[in-house]
């Protein structure tokens, strides 16, 4: 299975009068913008999952409906409380053995720092820098487990050109 790790895009500041729920402060207009161009070029290299999984809060939600609406294959879009602040990474492999077997590619998107933990820990350890709107490829011979990934690739927005 390939995995995509996925950063959400480039969200509104905290103002807890705007958004006294920070789970629904949304991306920036610019930030939806970049993130479109970023999914465009991911799909001209490939970037291919049938299943996106995301974490609910707006920011997240928003970038992977950006990421499924720039894929050619328009990918099935899941919401999961364990890719939240926080994720659960334990939690989160539990119901990926439920789901993976109909999937040869899947992408999460979720929150800094997690998305660094969660590759890391995917891949045996660690430091893993993402940037907003960044993603990274981990295959593995199987389903996702601990330390079993392989990291093939990290590309930031900036190196797509955005």
């Amino acid at each position: 299975m390939k995995l995509y790790i996925v950063r959400h895009a480039w969200a509104e500041e905290h103002d807890e009068d705007r958004w006294p729920d920070d789970r629904q402060r949304p991306l920036t207009a610019e930030g939806r913008k970049r993130f479109s161009r970023v999914a465009k070029a991911l799909d001209r290299r490939g970037f291919a999952p049938q299943l996106i999984v995301t974490s609910p809060l707006a920011r997240c939600r928003q970038t992977a409906e950006l990421l499924r609406d720039g894929l050619t294959g328009q990918p099935l879009l899941v919401d999961r409380e364990e890719l939240a602040p926080g994720s659960e990474l334990d939690g989160l492999l539990a119901w990926m053995a439920g789901q993976s077997a109909s999937y040869s590619e899947v992408a999460w998107v979720g929150h800094a720092p997690d998305v660094s933990d969660l590759c890391a820990a995917l891949v045996g350890g660690g430091l893993i820098d993402f940037s907003k709107g960044a993603s990274a490829a981990i295959d593995f011979e199987d389903l996702p487990r601990r330390g079993a990934g392989i990291l093939r690739w990290l590309v930031t927005a900036k190196m797509l050109g955005e």
